[in-house]
């Protein structure tokens, strides 16, 4: 299928799970993954009312950003502190905030170029060693240290849960972000405004929109599976 077509069954994937769970559809924010898809694909997107898209590489971002002009960029993987310079200037948002040297630099570089930088808080929520984010138990520490930072914005969560064919443990996972990012509410830091619970990807992003997602990140369901070679 084609781009156009992908994204037109995303929407009403979108719409149906809203639906189901008593939402707005135009409340969910579609950030368009676009990791090692190439430009002619983003510009259909693009075409196609698509205006978020999300990078977890720097150079890839990098590569991209002077190519596809009007459009809103997060960064969405695992952030190197050294290479927070290069993106400061360019992205809307980033996604994975999972430790303080990260909180640090974010703040300083920002603070150099006078913004604030919008953050969301990765939770690892499965405990799998193969992904970056903080832990459950661990979450409440790491909010202590973020009220002195006055170049962040913590604007809320970012999970990726473990993969999973069974609904219910994907449900369940998802379940226990959406209370820690109820509970993160309560904290009435300077440098906090909680609006944003970004989950959900290509296969699961329906059931985190019914547990109150309000960002999804769908890259394989628009562009077609990658190309790895």
């Amino acid at each position: 299928m084609s781009v156009s077509n992908n994204i037109s069954r995303v929407r009403e994937r979108i719409e149906l799970a809203a639906m189901r769970a008593g939402r707005q559809p135009e409340d969910i924010e579609l950030v368009a993954v676009s990791k090692m898809q190439s430009l002619e694909k983003m510009y259909e997107a693009k075409e196609c009312g698509l205006r978020v898209f999300g990078e977890n590489k720097v150079q890839e971002l990098l590569d991209k950003y002077d190519k596809i002009q009007d459009v809103k960029w997060h960064f969405i993987g695992h952030l190197q502190t050294n290479k927070v310079k290069y993106i400061i200037d360019k992205v809307e948002m980033i996604h994975s905030l999972d430790r303080i040297g990260l909180v640090e630099e974010i703040d300083k570089r920002a603070k150099q170029i006078n913004r604030i930088m919008p953050v969301l808080i990765q939770i690892n929520i499965g405990r799998e060693e193969t992904k970056s984010g903080i832990y459950e138990e661990d979450v409440e520490n790491f909010i202590s240290g973020l009220e002195k930072y006055q170049n962040i914005l913590v604007s809320g969560i970012m999970t990726i849960p473990p993969p999973s064919d069974n609904k219910s443990e994907i449900r369940g996972y998802f379940r226990r972000v959406k209370k820690i990012f109820d509970d993160l509410k309560q904290y009435k830091y300077k440098n906090f405004d909680i609006k944003y619970l970004s989950m959900g990807m290509t296969n699961d992003f329906e059931i985190a929109i019914e547990e109150g997602a309000n960002i999804i990140r769908v890259g394989t369901g628009i562009f077609g599976q990658r190309n790895y070679l």
